[in-house]
């Protein structure tokens, strides 16, 4: 019987679909690889590759200026060196050579370097910015040991006005870590925009890089162009901004608020423009320019008045009387009241307890009672509108909510809405809750831009403007300017409701008796409210709000310092130096003429209530 063995042909075809299997499974262990090293790891081989022969220079662009609405220069910049670190380069043998022609200490420089761990070691570092010519002079003197690190060409902020403008422009500082892991475009070391205008329009004010391709020999060192410059591209400075603001209008309000804590705002009633905003104190921007002083910015955090607030859009005060011309606008409007409808005053208001006005006023109108700041008039007017409708027109001049300036870090104010009060006394809001609302108290917050907002609607009364420092913006790529459009809400009050209440802030400054007499100019037909906010901490704090002329308004006005008393005796005469650096600069320094104090008027505008 024969044996049937394996057929040489089947051992065959086995070998060789093993060989095949071993080829193809080799060959894919190298397209993988290949594939890694090209598509995986292309970059880095590819930034280690040019650090050695190439090198990618980055073309930092100008920051955009900064224009007044007269078209003056306020902010533009400079050339200024700064040192960069590129990691793969540097040789640590060179850290005390480099620490001594800095003249800093080797902790401070490690920490530098610490900071920036992680980052592409084929990207320059900014360590060091606003070098001297010494210093300069002594690491180009030394350039062969110092190998990785560079001086180039930056800019740095000048200003030009004689005001400050700091809350206004606000400053650039270095990127944080966190905001450069999450922002694309920057660098270490950049700067960016971190308060203001400067943090609000950052992405049109900062330009674009440009980059060129050099040629370096081994030490880092440009030789040649690369590629005759193909694949370089320019930089495009940053849009230029056109402000609303008045730079004269601006320094006078800074003068005035000298030695004080406060702010003013000063707008446009037509368009919502900003024509100044100043808050006080304030501080020297030209110290964030360039190299900022460790020194100079804890001073800044430290000072218990509190410079670095900007208290036009992030202080909250109680608007107190100049509230009682929404309180006006809406009774009339709602037809509880018109022009000669009357509350009796008889030095206060009995409802279960007695609600005192430090005046006794008898029977009294919306335009007297506007005038004298009666309160009784308010407390009673209120409670017949009733909750409803005092939020309904608190919400048409947009109190409570942000203005949506284009202003960082605004605050809204406070005004609570009708469910809020009904949850909170359990569906029935009690009555003094109302007469607190009636004269601005309670829980009633607003900001002094709010106010100044607010006073240029009543100004021109059709529109509610949303305010606005930058009017428009030059484009330097079209070569043309380009508005920006900013909400406008009609206010749907009638012209004749609008008219009286005009009437009774033409009496607070103009007529015998009135609160506001220290705002008063010859000539010019004011329109102010005095107001005075009661402030649980302190002393209270004062306010003067007013526009001018009557008719055509063209400037509104909100004037608040902190714990100054009566608004009429302290606020009043600075909104009158601003309207007369307004109206008739050449003699604002000439007519300081004030009249006579009234003190039971000022004392019936000072009530302070506590309701429990």
């Amino acid at each position: 019987m024969l044996s049937v063995g394996t057929n040489p042909k089947n051992r065959s075809k086995t070998r060789m679909r093993i060989f095949q299997s071993l080829v193809i499974i080799i060959g894919l262990v190298f397209i993988g690889r290949l594939a890694q090293l090209q598509i995986v790891e292309s970059v880095f081989y590819q930034q280690a590759s040019q650090a050695q022969a190439i090198k990618r220079v980055r073309i930092e662009p100008f920051r955009g200026n900064i224009f007044d609405r007269n078209d003056s220069l306020l902010v533009h910049n400079e050339s200024s060196f700064s040192l960069t670190l590129t990691k793969n380069q540097w040789l640590p043998e060179s850290f005390n050579l480099l620490t001594s022609i800095l003249n800093v200490d080797t902790t401070e420089f490690q920490g530098l370097l610490t900071k920036y761990k992680g980052y592409s070691p084929f990207i320059p570092i900014k360590l060091y910015r606003d070098l001297d010519i010494n210093t300069i002079s002594g690491i180009e003197e030394y350039n062969d040991y110092l190998r990785g690190i560079e001086v180039i060409t930056e800019s740095k902020r000048l200003y030009q006005s004689d005001a400050r403008m700091s809350h206004l422009l606000g400053f650039t500082r270095e990127i944080s870590r966190k905001e450069l892991d999450n922002l694309q475009y920057y660098h270490p070391g950049d700067v960016i925009g971190k308060q203001g205008l400067e943090k609000e329009y950052e992405t049109i004010l900062r330009g674009e890089e440009g980059v060129k391709y050099v040629a370096v020999n081994k030490f880092g060192q440009q030789v040649a162009k690369y590629d005759n410059g193909l694949n370089d591209r320019n930089s495009r400075n940053g849009f230029d901004l056109y402000l609303g603001l008045d730079n004269k209008i601006q320094k006078k309000a800074e003068e005035l608020l000298l030695g004080k804590r406060g702010a003013i705002v000063a707008i446009e009633p037509e368009s919502g423009e900003i024509l100044a905003i100043a808050s006080s104190p304030n501080y020297n921007l030209s110290e964030f320019s360039g190299r900022i002083s460790p020194e100079f910015y804890n001073s800044l955090i430290s000072d218990d008045d509190k410079p670095l607030l900007d208290r036009t859009v992030n202080s909250q005060y109680p608007p107190g009387s100049s509230w009682k011309m929404l309180i006006a606008l809406a009774g009339l409007e709602e037809g509880i009241i018109d022009e000669n409808s009357t509350y009796y005053c008889k030095g206060g208001y009995q409802r279960g307890r007695f609600y005192k006005c430090l005046g006794f006023h008898g029977n009294i109108n919306v335009t007297r009672a506007l005038k004298k700041s009666c309160n009784a008039f308010f407390y009673q007017l209120s409670l017949d509108l009733g909750m409803e409708k005092v939020h309904k027109y608190a919400s048409r001049f947009n109190f409570g909510r942000k203005t949506d300036v284009d202003l960082p870090s605004e605050n809204s104010g406070n005004f609570p809405s009708t469910d809020e009060l009904e949850k909170e006394f359990d569906g029935k809001i009690p009555d003094w809750k109302l007469i607190n609302f009636g004269i601005g108290q309670g829980e009633i917050l607003v900001t002094p831009l709010q106010m100044a907002s607010y006073i240029a609607a009543i100004a021109n009364g059709k529109y509610y403007n949303q305010p606005h420092a930058v009017r428009k913006i030059y484009n330097n790529v079209s070569k043309k300017f380009e508005d920006i459009d900013f909400d406008k809400r009609e206010l749907s009050l009638s012209p004749s409701t609008v008219k009286t209440v005009k009437q009774g802030m033409w009496e607070v400054v103009n007529a015998p008796g009135g609160t506001g007499a220290r705002a008063k100019i010859p000539g010019l037909d004011v329109c102010g409210k005095t107001s005075t906010a009661q402030n649980p901490h302190g002393k209270d704090h004062g306010w003067f709000t007013c526009f001018a002329p009557r008719e055509n308004p063209k400037i509104a006005i909100a004037v608040m310092v902190e714990n100054a008393g009566w608004g009429g005796t302290v606020c009043a005469p600075i909104a009158k130096e601003l309207l007369l650096e307004f109206f008739y600069p050449e003699r604002s320094n000439i007519n300081n003429q004030t009249a006579p104090s009234d003190s039971t008027n000022n004392s019936a505008d000072s009530l302070q209530i506590s309701l429990q």
